[in-house]
C-alpha cells in the first residue's frame, strides 16, 4: 500500500487503487520526518515547502504534488538539485476569472462600502448611499498577463463591451484576435492607458512588486486595480498610500504579499474590496483540484511522468 504524505489533512478517498496498492494519504508535519519508502508528497498552495524540507526528503521521494495552480510555495530549485518532479493542478481558470471580475464590479461600484454602509443603519431619506460607485461597462480594462485566466476574464468583459489590453511578456495574437484586444509594449504604456488593471501574471524575481510606487503613479487618476494573481506583484504599502491620497479610486484583492498577513494600511481603507485567497474557492473546483492531483499521482506512480509537471 503506497504511502502519501500530505503539509496537511487533505479530504481524499480512503480507496484510490493504483497498480502498486491501495494509496494511503497521511499527514506528515512539516518539522518532522518524511518515512522512507513515500514516494511523493502533497502540498498545498499555503504550505511551504522549503529547501530545508526538500533536503531531508528520503531518496523515495520522488513528487512533490501541489494542491494549487501556483508553486511559488515551493523551492523549485532545491526540487530540482534532487531530481524531484514538481506537479501543480491548472484547473482553476474559469473560476479566478469569476473572482477576478466579481473583484472587478465589487470594487467599482463600492458593494463593500455600500454594503457596510446599510448594515450599520446609516440608509436612510438624507443619506441614500455611502458612496457613488464608478461604470465598468465600456470602460478600458488592461490586463497584466495574458494567460488562460487573463483570457477567461478577457471573454467575460465582452460582455461589458469593455476595451481589452494587455502585456505579457510573450504577444499571443492567435488570442488577441480571438479576443479583440490589443497588445501594450511595456506595463507603464498599459496602466497609464486603463480605466481598471488587473493582473494575471507569474510570480518570478522581475515581478516582485510589478505594481511599486513609481509603477502606481503612472496609473490614471481614479483607475482600479484587481489583482487575483500573486500577493508580492504588488507594494501593499504603496498601494494602501495610492487608495488613501485618491490617486487609485478603489482595489480589489485576493491575494496578499506575507499571507494570510494583510497590510494594515489596506485593512482600514474603505475602498478596497479584499478576500482571502479564494479564486478557486468553489466545491466543484476544489473537487477537481483533488481530482487532479490523484490523476497527478497515479500517472507519476504508474508511469514515471505526472500529468501536469512544472
Amino acid at each position: 500500500m503506497p504511502l502519501i504524505a500530505t503539509s496537511r489533512p487533505l479530504p481524499f478517498p480512503a480507496n484510490i487503487p493504483s497498480r502498486q496498492g491501495v494509496l494511503e494519504f497521511r499527514h506528515i508535519p512539516a518539522d518532522a520526518p518524511v518515512p522512507e519508502g513515500v514516494p511523493a508528497y502533497v502540498s498545498t498552495a499555503v504550505d511551504p515547502v522549503t529547501a530545508q524540507m526538500i533536503a531531508a526528503f528520503p531518496d523515495s521521494l520522488r513528487l512533490i504534488a501541489n494542491f494549487g495552480t501556483g508553486t511559488d510555495n515551493i523551492d523549485l530549485r532545491a526540487a530540482r538539485a534532487r531530481g524531484i518532479t514538481v506537479s501543480n493542478t491548472p484547473v482553476v481558470t474559469e473560476d479566478t476569472a469569476d473572482l477576478a471580475f466579481a473583484l472587478i464590479l465589487a470594487a467599482c461600484r463600492k458593494l463593500g462600502e455600500n454594503e457596510r454602509f446599510l448594515r450599520d443603519g446609516n440608509w436612510d431619506a438624507t443619506r441614500p448611499m455611502a458612496s457613488m460607485g464608478l461604470r465598468v461597462h465600456g470602460q478600458t480594462l488592461g490586463l497584466i498577463g495574458f494567460g488562460p485566466i487573463a483570457q477567461a476574464v478577457a471573454r467575460r468583459a465582452r460582455g461589458f463591451d469593455m476595451q481589452i489590453r494587455y502585456w505579457n511578456r510573450t504577444r499571443r495574437p492567435e488570442a488577441e484576435a480571438a479576443l479583440g484586444a490589443e497588445y501594450v509594449a511595456s506595463p507603464d504604456e498599459l496602466v497609464a492607458g486603463s480605466d481598471i488593471v488587473s493582473l494575471h501574471t507569474a510570480l518570478v524575481p522581475e515581478t516582485r512588486h510589478l505594481i511599486d510606487a513609481a509603477r502606481l503613479a503612472r496609473f490614471r487618476q481614479g483607475a482600479v486595480l484587481v489583482n487575483t494573481a500573486r500577493g508580492p506583484l504588488v507594494d501593499e504599502k504603496a498601494l494602501a498610500e495610492a487608495l488613501r491620497s485618491g490617486h487609485l479610486a478603489a482595489a480589489g484583492m485576493d491575494v496578499f504579499e506575507a499571507e494570510p498577513t494583510v497590510d494594515p494600511g489596506l485593512l482600514t481603507l474603505p475602498n478596497v474590496v479584499l478576500t482571502p485567497h479564494i479564486g478557486s474557492a468553489t466545491a466543484a473546483c476544489r473537487t477537481d483540484m483533488g481530482r487532479r492531483v490523484i490523476a497527478n499521482l497515479l500517472a507519476f506512480l504508474e508511469n514515471g511522468a505526472a500529468l501536469d509537471p512544472v
